[in-house]
């Protein structure tokens, strides 16, 4: 076989599998947005506007050898690909690595980062304006938004409703325990085992007062934000030309991150049918297999790298920059963080330096790293729920 190989989707697992290939194959990375947006960090370009340069990097110094082709998948078959413009990508290995949408601000709904730049400016306004918040969505997304919130405006009412019983299931007891504890401190009202009655009668983001009725009494607030509603992007694999989707649109893979009855496709991030939490770390880990076997299979040898979900669930869920809970694997089992932990893993920079140095450049804001201080004093910081294209550890 050739060298050429198309990785449809830029974002944490696509641009990482590409880097890795980069010296060994001949690489196409076919991405619509104009920068990569690291998503971990729309929650705090939200509330700090002046930060939200921080999680956008241009593309352009991603590869070496490789290029970047500004498009849209509309079909894959086992040749290579269709685009939306109708121009075909011949490729010898194909990587399946386009992420999944999740509603704003969690993740970006634009292709174009001066577009994104202006949502978060305009979103962030709405919600300076407002006194009390809902959030719709008891997830990581909803939970660290609200952490967010409180690490600027201490004193907005931040009122979270999920029709679940209890948060982060699936995880040990002390960690609850301590984000619980954390959320009262914040003053964060749960109500949990709630659903709304009907939908919101304003756009989420936008600032306007309402009252509405959920099954544990009314609701009264300014704004709202949903933090809830994941959606696999894979409509490019609509006609079945290399594999029929799960009912949740996901695409099986072999534990080499094959897909499923295809020696030269792969699959990883957020498609994946594999049995974990959809993070942003477990995508680049999946980048790591992928490159390792298709450069194997470029050489002639047998692809022999494997992945395997960790049976600990793993989670770093900053509360803010200063706060936070986690939980990681250990020799003796999974290991509780407190928040000093999860502040120096993630909190306090959400992993910018990472992503500075894959893409080989500073990012387009005017500074690297966060602030250590917001107005007012306070300090600065993928489950279904979590995008992954989502939050790392």
């Amino acid at each position: 076989m050739g060298r050429t190989v198309a990785v449809i989707g830029g974002g944490y697992g696509g641009a990482a599998v590409a880097k890795a290939l980069d010296q060994d194959t001949d690489v196409v990375l076919i991405e619509s947005k104009d920068a990569f947006v690291h998503s971990a960090g729309s929650l705090r370009a939200l509330v700090r506007p002046d930060w939200a340069g921080n999680m956008f990097f241009p593309y352009d110094r991603l590869l070496q050898r490789g290029k970047v082709v500004r498009e849209r998948a509309a079909s894959v078959d086992p040749g290579g690909v269709t685009l939306a413009s109708g121009e075909r990508v011949d490729a010898d290995y194909l990587v399946l690595a386009s992420g999944s949408d999740y509603p704003f601000p969690a993740k970006m709904d634009t292709d174009l980062s001066s577009e994104a730049l202006e949502s978060l400016r305009a979103a962030h306004a709405e919600l300076a304006s407002a006194d009390r918040v809902l959030i719709t969505g008891a997830g990581p997304v909803g939970l660290e938004l609200s952490g967010e919130i409180k690490a600027v405006w201490p004193d907005k009412s931040v009122t979270i409703v999920d029709p679940a019983g209890r948060l982060v299931p699936g995880f040990l007891p002390e960690m609850r325990e301590d984000l619980h504890r954390q959320l009262d401190a914040l003053k964060v009202e749960l109500r949990l085992g709630t659903t709304l009655t009907e939908e919101p009668p304003t756009e989420p983001g936008r600032a306007k007062t309402f009252t509405i009725g959920t099954t544990g009494g009314e609701v009264t607030a300014d704004i709202w934000f949903r933090c809830h509603g994941v959606s696999v992007n894979g409509h490019y694999l609509g006609d079945g030309l290399v594999t029929t989707r799960t009912p949740q649109g996901r695409v099986r893979v072999t534990e080499t991150l094959k897909v499923d009855g295809h020696d030269h496709i792969y699959a990883l991030g957020d498609i994946t049918d594999l049995a974990e939490a959809k993070m942003a770390g477990h995508a680049m880990r999946h980048a790591e297999v992928v490159a390792e076997n298709i450069i194997a299979q470029v050489r002639g040898e047998r692809p022999t790298a494997v992945y395997r979900p960790s049976p600990v669930p793993s989670i770093l869920l900053p509360l803010g920059p200063s706060g936070g809970v986690g939980q990681v694997p250990s020799p003796d089992g999974p290991a509780v963080l407190p928040a000093q932990a999860v502040s120096e893993y993630k909190g306090a920079d959400l992993f910018i330096g990472r992503f500075t140095e894959l893409f080989g450049r500073t990012p387009t804001g005017a500074r690297t790293e966060a602030p250590t201080e917001a107005p007012n004093g306070a300090s600065t910081d993928d489950g279904p729920d979590h995008r992954t294209d989502s939050r790392t550890p």
